[in-house]
């Protein structure tokens, strides 16, 4: 089979096109044939091996995983003879390693049934910026119905699932985004859309019971001014570097929530069968549609990265296969 392989840390130059076995399951496995897959922020924090901290799980000096890529959508090939959930030629989604491949081996925990709506493309889009947007609103920020709820970087692959997700649980959101994507967040259902080109969004008062940051540069106080005083931050960025960086605002909301009425909050999202589960409801019942920026073939998946680490995509970045 085809895969996508680097045996070094570096940049996408790195990614290799090349053949290798197609891996053999166990009975408590699943083969499933990808059809497609897509890019998240940490194919290339994995591949560079940067903050040094992803070292850490995923090797010092070389990846320890050879592969890439985390997302996938595609039909169950071959089964464990303990496996009962699912059988050949059933389409899922989910979320593994390795996945920019022809052929990806699975648990069973690991997938569920794709939403029937969806084509392959847009199911693979959904997994893990899914889960952040769901588990940042839902499980830390704790969204209720008729909050007002600040998204920024609204336009993104986590950002445009946000806006959604906040709507369906009845808040009233505000997304903010560049100019090029006012139409677009305003599109999938934000109440305002703040052009930060032409407005700084951080002046003024308390105003938003939730803020849910996904990009930008204003810092952790000026979002607290336009926080309600029982409001909650929740921090899904983290300032650039490569030793302390990602662990510099754990301490500092922790700090804060400690002394303060409101809550700051980070987290890293983690994958969940129940989770996989309620993305597809909220996609069936029509809350929740995956935007697609652009689709790169397997072949092209070096490129795929490099757009996306600009950090200007519109939506997910989806791999065919």
């Amino acid at each position: 089979m085809k895969a996508i392989v680097h045996t070094e840390y570096g940049s996408p130059d790195l990614l290799k096109l090349e053949e290798i076995d197609v891996p053999p399951i166990g009975d408590d496995q699943v083969l499933v044939k990808v059809r497609a897959a897509s890019v998240n922020p940490l194919d290339w924090h994995y591949l560079r091996g940067k903050p040094y901290v992803v070292r850490a799980q995923s090797g010092i000096r070389r990846p320890k995983n050879t592969g890439s890529g985390a997302d996938l959508a595609g039909t169950v090939e071959t089964v464990g003879a303990d496996v009962l959930e699912f059988q050949p030629g059933d389409e899922v989604y989910g979320q593994s390693i390795r996945t920019f491949a022809e052929y990806v081996r699975v648990s069973p925990g690991a997938i569920v049934r794709k939403p029937a709506n969806l084509t392959f493309e847009q199911a693979a889009a959904v997994p893990v910026a899914g889960f952040t947007a769901l588990q940042g609103l839902r499980d830390k920020g704790h969204i209720r119905p008729g909050q007002k709820v600040l998204i920024i970087g609204a336009a993104g692959g986590v950002g445009t699932f946000a806006v959604q997700i906040a709507k369906s649980y009845g808040a009233e959101v505000t997304g903010v985004c560049s100019t090029r994507n006012v139409d677009l967040v305003r599109s999938i259902g934000a109440d305002l859309v703040i052009d930060y080109t032409e407005e700084d969004f951080a002046k003024g008062g308390p105003d938003y019971d939730l803020i849910f940051e996904l990009a930008g540069s204003h810092s952790r106080s000026s979002l607290r001014r336009i926080l309600n005083a029982d409001g909650t931050l929740v921090l899904c960025s983290a300032p650039e570097g490569n030793w302390l960086a990602p662990i510099i605002p754990m301490v500092a909301a922790a700090v804060t929530s400690r002394f303060s009425r409101q809550r700051v909050v980070t987290f890293l999202a983690r994958r969940t069968v129940d989770d996989l589960i309620a993305l597809r409801e909220l996609i069936d019942s029509g809350a929740v549609t995956p935007v697609i920026d652009r689709t790169y073939p397997l072949s092209e998946v070096p490129e795929a990265i490099r757009y996306l680490e600009e950090g200007h995509a519109r939506g997910k970045v989806v791999i065919t296969i």
